[in-house]
């Protein structure tokens, strides 16, 4: 298909194209800040200004692959809770006490052992955060963490950092009021898999 225009509107469709991919590139990345800001407002993904968000570094992009990341916020654990409302009503109770969700997966295609210290350092900056640490596991480069946050009696975040040595790391996140003793539960009703862990009874 031809177009013919009057020569004193004239353009250059090379100049045209590049300046529809400009403004494209700017208003894409406008949109998808514009996207984020609105999804964490209407409660779908995790909100980082939650008492109980982690702070969390990566495992290494040189020795893991991230297979996963998932932010669940309040509004699609509601929708959850509601699905499971009537079977299950302790559970459905447990979720929406929940705030956010959060999982990265990780497979370890290079140095388990960098992989395992990065794990135990991620552990300590918890813990100088005012996480306090409620399970530990370690063999080898083999090793799970569990954290909690508290305030006074109040549980407001739960962090599980695990990972098999060798084949995959796994963090999970919790933002909410729920009791540790229920993670494996809360888990399941996610749909979501998980490392088995037991809780200690808290002082």
């Amino acid at each position: 298909m031809s177009i013919s225009r009057a020569p004193s509107t004239s353009i250059s469709i090379e100049a045209a194209m590049k300046g529809h991919r400009n403004w494209t590139s700017s208003a894409r990345a406008g949109f998808l800040s514009s996207v984020a800001v609105l999804m964490v407002a209407c409660g779908i993904t995790a909100p980082r200004s939650n008492e109980g968000y982690a702070d969390l570094d990566s495992l290494g992009v040189f020795d893991t692959d991230r297979t996963m990341a998932l932010s669940i916020g309040p509004t699609l654990i509601r929708i959850a809770a509601w699905a499971v409302d009537d079977d299950e009503p302790e559970i459905a109770a447990m979720l929406r006490d929940l705030d956010g969700v959060r999982i990265r997966i990780y497979e370890i295609d290079g140095n388990p052992q960098r992989v395992a210290d990065r794990i135990m350092n991620m552990s300590k900056h918890l813990r100088e955060d005012g996480w306090q640490s409620v399970v530990l596991v370690q063999e080898e480069n083999e090793q799970t963490h569990m954290l909690i946050r508290a305030r006074g009696d109040r549980i407001s975040g739960l962090t599980l950092i695990s990972s098999d040595g060798e084949e995959e790391a796994v963090i999970i996140n919790l933002m909410g009021h729920l009791d540790p003793h229920n993670f494996s539960e809360v888990m399941d009703a996610l749909d979501i898999e998980s490392p088995n862990v037991e809780v200690a009874a808290l002082d």
